[in-house]
């Protein structure tokens, strides 16, 4: 019972969390949020850009925003005097100390398809910067999308043995609800486990539905023509997020080094350039933290982002390998919560209260 209670908790967060955004956006409590909570800068974190899907089962649609959102955003930017730059002027910026004017950037990550078929062409539209962080074996062809295939084995799934280290737990997955139940649960239960560990219990899973984790990378990722022809576009720009897309914090320090020099050196290989900025996978605490801060200015990476939410602030100069990004996030596309979280006001309440998370 107290497992079913939590997942059904877990479930209901965006909607909690949007109707208390919403709530502010009504309060007009946004609109006398100092300056000071926005920072100098944001920088945005994206995945995906496509049209809707019509399925009802998408756990991993917060990695997914519409064309017509993208737009929206690009539009309100131009409307509130924001500058839209590239991460290397950014960086210029953040090193100069110039506060007179916010600016922002976008960012995607991991290499999606999608990424040059649909945004490139709305970037190069509206002459706005972006930078594509690459894992390197997506083009490869060796890295998997684990949660893309966790998530096609739940929806195709009437139910689901999954091996726990304490034991084997079924669930019932014939219905909506219980498929989202259902990846809640195992979701989070197998990331506990550690990276080799989850994996290897996916793979398991994916090879016992049918589905093809090789197929999904060829299917939703990028080849390295893509990637070629997206670096050849005047706006795009791919910088570095590992080789193999493994949380570096679960790495030992020698493995990290050698992830992340692996994937630079594809990356020269491929492209003929270094890549200078780079992304941490995952980018959460738990999966990138002091140690790994660190290993990376050893590389001499210009910037390097997490997925710690916040603004862009000057005292960043001096922590240029954690910088914070704000995820345009597929739960929240409505450009009263946009404007909700750009005043800086949720993250503000978070220090002292830890609502919902907005990510």
């Amino acid at each position: 019972m107290a497992v079913n209670f939590h997942n059904a908790m877990m479930a209901a967060k965006p909607a909690l969390a949007r109707n208390g955004l919403l709530a502010l956006y009504y309060s007009g409590a946004h609109l006398l949020a100092p300056a000071s909570l926005r920072g100098i800068g944001t920088i945005f974190m994206l995945h995906r850009v496509r049209e809707p899907d019509a399925t009802t089962f998408q756990p991993n649609r917060i990695l997914e925003i519409t064309p017509a959102y993208l737009e929206a955003v690009l539009h309100r930017v131009h409307e509130t005097g924001m500058v839209c730059v590239s991460l290397d002027e950014a960086a210029r910026r953040i090193e100069a100390g110039e506060t007179s004017e916010r600016f922002v950037v976008f960012t995607f990550d991991d290499g999606y398809k999608d990424n040059l078929d649909v945004a490139a062409p709305i970037f190069a539209r509206y002459r706005v910067p972006f930078t594509v962080y690459l894992a390197t074996d997506l083009p490869d062809g060796t890295a998997e999308l684990w949660w893309v295939a966790l998530e096609r084995v739940i929806a195709a799934a009437a139910n689901l043995r999954v091996q726990f280290p304490d034991g084997e737990i079924v669930f019932a997955t014939s219905t909506v609800p219980e498929k989202y139940a259902a990846w809640h649960s195992i979701y989070w239960r197998l990331r506990g486990l550690g990276e080799q560990a989850f994996r290897a219990e996916i793979r398991r899973l994916s090879a016992e539905h049918s589905i093809n984790m090789g197929a999904l990378t060829r299917e939703l990722a990028m080849s390295w023509a893509d990637v070629r022809k997206l670096s050849n576009q005047p706006y795009a720009n791919i910088e570095a997020h590992t080789a193999s897309h493994v949380a570096l914090a679960q790495m030992t320090p020698d493995e990290a080094r050698a992830d992340i020099a692996r994937g630079i050196a594809r990356h020269e290989s491929e492209l003929g350039r270094r890549p200078v900025h780079f992304s941490y996978p995952y980018g959460d605490p738990t999966s990138a933290g002091e140690r790994d801060f660190e290993i990376v200015k050893e590389f001499e990476f210009r910037t390097a982002t997490t997925t710690r939410k916040g603004f862009v602030r000057a005292s960043h100069a001096q922590a240029m390998t954690r910088l914070p990004r704000l995820s345009l996030n597929g739960d929240y596309q409505d450009l009263r919560i946009f404007d909700v979280l750009m005043s800086g006001l949720p993250f503000a309440l978070a220090k002292s209260i830890r609502p919902y998370s907005f990510d």
